[in-house]
């Protein structure tokens, strides 16, 4: 179903000095502005592009892409303010509106702030909300177990992080589980950790399947090549240091090079890590 506020693969119907036109399907003819048109582009070819309004209110598509589309959250700076709210840098020509009544706090210019991007049921218009919590958690979490999901930090608790999983939930990031630097609005990939009876869900950032390990596991034999075969790391160094060295927890790195002394690739001493030479 092709939808304002939403990208879509439309044809080039017609040509015209301005633009091109494309079949819309239900929403008509939609125009693509020159300044946008793909070069060569002609009647017959798909292009794909993003629909939304224009400044007189008519639908227009763009090959541009958004920050984020309809029934997605994102992480936006303020640009200006005026007479109906804010409005907010999406990547598109025409900022996007934040209505005084979907702001929790008075706006600043120059600051960024996390909002949910839906289409107005009054007129259609494609807006933004600050109140971003009624848009979260309205359907019960269909995830499983270690499934791999888009994440987006929302905030931080005592406990840790908020991340807004796949547009849609709520989860929690335990800060004993977190070995880099997240900031807010930060877009990145996460799991599923688990879903618990009351339908909170808890996150980790790194996985720990074979395939991860194996991952690790390479990793550290690369740099273990790199520095001649000895790291003065083992499974006493703190965390702190072992993520600035390695890039992994202290957990992954522990998992790995027990993996790796088990297949005999290298000697644990309490100086650090050796390669076993052939």
């Amino acid at each position: 179903m092709i939808q304002i506020g939403k990208s879509c693969t439309l044809e080039v119907v017609k040509r015209v000095d301005f633009g091109v036109y494309l079949n819309a399907q239900d929403l008509g003819q939609v125009l693509l502005p020159s300044k946008v048109v793909p070069k060569e582009c002609n009647v017959g070819d798909e292009v794909d592009v993003f629909l939304y309004l224009d400044s007189e209110d008519a639908i227009i598509a763009t090959t541009k892409k958004p920050l984020a589309e309809v029934g997605q959250f994102a992480y936006l700076e303020a640009v200006a303010t005026g007479q109906y709210g804010a409005f907010l840098d999406w990547g598109l020509d025409k900022d996007l509106l934040l209505p005084f009544a979907e702001q929790h706090r008075e706006i600043e210019v120059g600051r960024s702030y996390l909002v949910y991007i839906y289409t107005s049921n009054v007129d259609e218009r494609i807006v933004a909300s600050a109140k971003v919590d009624k848009f979260l958690d309205r359907t019960p979490p269909p995830y499983d177990q270690d499934e791999a999901v888009n994440l987006i930090i929302g905030g931080s608790t005592d406990l840790g992080y908020k991340a807004i999983i796949n547009h849609s939930h709520w989860g929690v990031i335990f800060k004993n589980e977190v070995f880099r630097t997240l900031s807010f609005g930060q877009r990145l990939k996460g799991f599923i950790k688990q879903v618990r009876s009351d339908d909170k869900i808890d996150l980790i950032l790194q996985q720990g399947v074979k395939s991860e390990l194996d991952k690790h596991a390479t990793s550290i034999m690369f740099k273990l090549n790199q520095a001649g075969g000895f790291l003065p790391l083992n499974d006493k160094t703190d965390a702190e240091t072992i993520y600035a060295k390695m890039s992994m927890s202290k957990k992954a790195f522990k998992r790995s090079i027990g993996g790796l002394y088990k297949n005999k690739q290298i000697t644990i001493a309490p100086d650090g890590i050796r390669i076993v030479e052939d």
